[in-house]
């Protein structure tokens, strides 16, 4: 069963409700979002009607919540341990995201492995591991490293860093990965050949460790290590490409999140790239669709 959704908001008023309601408007049958802004700390109290609510309605379509993903915030770096203060800050504000999981009944939260601003990638592995060992151990959440396109000092653009990540944590069953198709090919991956790919996944870490897919194609070309993502088809990865990672047999049972770009920075694309990726047809007119379509929705 195909399991393809996007990035949607997590509003106070409407919390999880609003998040599945926005979802299935786009016609998906998962989703992932933020428990709260990004890039600030400003948390409000989870409302457990509105969660309940919300669980109902996705009984009711069907929709499997233990694939559903949190992404955790940007501002959380846990690849640099030289301040000790900023470091702890990280290290806490992750736990109170994974409780904010646990409290909506979560299963698996997306995470930047981090920066090592300056102390060098080796140490980065170490502080990054140091953290999530703080926080592992009691939780049932998941963490999920998301693979990095390597600009700056990211740490996680190549799979022998997270492999070195993982192979430190000590509770193994709460750590995974999730796969993000713009961040590969701008870190050097040519994922055009993604059974190969898959190959040098699964020799490195495991491919039972792939929990999460996001998929994005890209504004530059492999190795640009520049993060840009680009809409379906409209990139340097390409549709063809897009739609074989997708329906890879050994990543079936797996969501796919689109976090593509807003067009003209106002109109979402997700419902039009949803059914195109259904459809398995490229529409090379699709932005101009989109643009046309949504202006007259408002």
């Amino acid at each position: 069963m195909l399991l393809i959704g996007s990035h949607v908001g997590f509003k106070k008023d409407s919390q999880l409700l609003g998040s599945l309601n926005e979802t299935l408007s786009y016609g998906a049958n998962t989703f992932m979002f933020y428990t709260g802004a990004p890039q600030n700390t400003m948390r409000y109290k989870i409302d457990d009607a509105l969660t309940k609510e919300a669980l109902l309605k996705m009984q009711e379509e069907n929709i499997d919540y233990s694939k559903v993903i949190v992404h955790a915030p940007y501002i959380i770096n846990l690849g640099n341990a030289d301040n000790s203060d900023k470091y702890m800050f990280a290290v806490n504000f992750l736990k109170g995201e994974i409780s904010r999981c646990e409290e909506l009944g979560i299963k698996n939260i997306v995470l930047h492995p981090g920066s090592h601003v300056g102390c060098g990638i080796e140490e980065g592995i170490k502080n990054i591991a140091q953290g999530l060992n703080m926080i592992l151990g009691n939780t049932s959440v998941t963490i999920l490293l998301e693979t990095m396109a390597g600009k700056g000092s990211e740490v996680g653009s190549k799979l022998e860093e997270i492999a070195q990540i993982i192979n430190l944590v000590e509770d193994k069953e709460h750590i995974g990965v999730c796969l993000d198709t713009c961040h590969l090919s701008d870190a050097g991956y040519d994922i055009k050949d993604f059974d190969k790919f898959l190959n040098e996944f699964d020799s490195l870490i495991g491919i039972d460790k792939i929990k999460c897919v996001h998929v994005n194609d890209s504004k530059n070309e492999v190795g640009a290590h520049k993060d840009r993502h680009e809409n379906i088809g409209f990139g340097y990865i390409g549709f063809d490409t897009l739609i074989n990672i997708i329906y890879n047999k050994k990543l079936e049972d797996i969501p796919k999140i689109l976090e593509t770009p807003y067009v003209d920075r106002e109109y979402a694309p997700y419902k039009y790239e949803i059914a195109m990726i259904k459809n398995k047809k490229f529409d090379d007119k699709l932005l101009e669709k989109i643009k046309s379509q949504e202006h007259i929705n408002n």
